[in-house]
């Protein structure tokens, strides 16, 4: 399959345009960069990018009700209806500096690399597409997602989901790394924002009165004892606290945020479970110990759910991926389940991976964030033959992936 693609003189010639497209891929990708995107503030990104797909020549582009931009670019009709996607959000709050400055070859950026490089990544490999005027067989829906960092909840690609999975037969998301690199399992998570409220009072004159922070503090104590497997992978972290407001008074009011993950549901929920219980006996314990049975209460509220889920990496779209690297003269690394947009996909048992752009890149969610262009074109190269490897090129090679049949609603 992949020897019938290098053969073709149209898709050597995209091969070579994204090759000579470099710079300007670069250039591009400082452009969105410098466009601010903080989770839950994408519009302002989102609307340059929707401007880009239209000047590409994207049918139906279109911005949805969560924000993520889509446009098709259609096949013959014979195959599959692909997803090539990067994500507009940053881990940046608004009015960070995101303007680009170049040192030692490198440009430095947050965001430059995560997820910039993916974003013009997707439209380099469309600007090929165009310019080699290659006709696919299948479908591409190429666009840009919301929501994909932090407590974003990788909410735009579940909105994608929800409303089109029965339109979508493989998933390909890029974000940064070297061309070798192949995520196919993701990794599950489950967030929680506690907050636990009291009374309050004096620390002298109404010692006795239970306290929040102590809740807390048990709470955090006793999950700090929770022992999880190693393989699937399972952890757990607390990465926010707060509460208070002197040291001489007793507390009102203490919270935390908390993050639980795992490479296997059944691993996932019962980490959940456990947490949980651990924490509504906080309360209970503090209000015991100080002879109150109701001065403590607890509000759990959930601030993320993302999916964990795996495939076979003998899968056709993992396949595809192996095979793009292979014919790029490098080896294909599967890498250990993560966190990105292919969680929802793989996790509804459609195929999904998520590949690097190309580039060396460092400081991800950082200030200090830097991404070195040389060379980062055989990234771009890999996604691309990927792409075609799946969907098929009409009068040169079928699709590999399948069309998914489809549930009736």
């Amino acid at each position: 399959m992949m020897e019938q693609l290098l053969k073709d003189g149209k898709v050597r010639a995209a091969l070579t345009f994204i090759e000579q497209d470099n710079d300007a891929t670069t250039e591009e990708q400082i452009e969105l960069t410098e466009i601010e995107a903080p989770t839950f503030a994408e519009a302002e990104k989102g609307r340059a990018y929707r401007a880009k797909l239209e000047a590409l020549g994207l049918e139906q582009v279109e911005t949805d009700a969560a924000g993520n931009v889509f446009g098709l670019r259609r096949g013959k009709g014979n195959g599959p209806t692909l997803v090539l996607c990067a994500h507009l959000d940053t881990v940046f709050p608004a009015g960070t500096d995101v303007k680009a400055k170049w040192k030692d070859g490198k440009v430095y950026a947050p965001g430059i690399s995560d997820d910039g490089r993916g974003l013009a990544s997707v439209l380099a490999i469309l600007r090929a597409l165009e310019a080699a005027g290659i006709e696919t067989e299948g479908d591409l829906l190429i666009g840009a997602t919301v929501g994909e960092e932090g407590l974003g909840d990788l909410n735009g690609v579940k909105h994608l989901f929800a409303e089109r999975q029965d339109d979508i037969d493989g998933f390909i998301s890029v974000e940064p790394g070297s061309p070798d690199r192949i995520t196919y399992l993701a990794t599950g998570s489950k967030r929680y924002s506690v907050t636990y409220r009291g009374p309050g009072g004096h620390s002298f004159g109404d010692y006795g009165t239970p306290s929040p922070i102590h809740a807390l503090g048990r709470a955090i104590a006793d999950m700090a004892s929770i022992r999880t497997p190693e393989k699937p992978k399972t952890t757990y972290n607390v990465g926010i606290v707060g509460g208070g407001t002197s040291v001489n008074t007793i507390a009102e009011r203490a919270e935390m945020v908390l993050d639980l993950r795992s490479n296997s549901e059944k691993e996932l929920a019962r980490l959940e479970r456990e947490a949980l219980r651990i924490i509504h006996q906080a309360a209970e314990e503090e209000n015991r110990f100080r002879g109150r049975t109701d001065a403590i209460t607890v509000e759990l509220k959930q601030v993320g759910d993302r999916p964990a889920g795996s495939q076979d990496p003998d899968s056709p779209i993992v396949r595809a991926a192996s095979e793009a690297v292979r014919a790029l003269g490098l080896e294909p690394t599967l890498e250990a389940a993560s966190s990105t947009d292919s969680n929802v996909p793989i996790h509804l048992g459609i195929p999904a991976v998520t590949l690097g752009g190309g580039g060396d890149f460092g400081g991800c969610h950082t200030l200090g964030e830097w991404f070195d262009p040389k060379d980062a074109f055989a990234g771009v190269q890999k996604i691309l033959l990927t792409v075609l490897a799946l969907v098929g090129v009409a009068g040169v090679s079928e699709p590999v992936l399948e069309v998914r049949e489809k549930v009736a609603r």
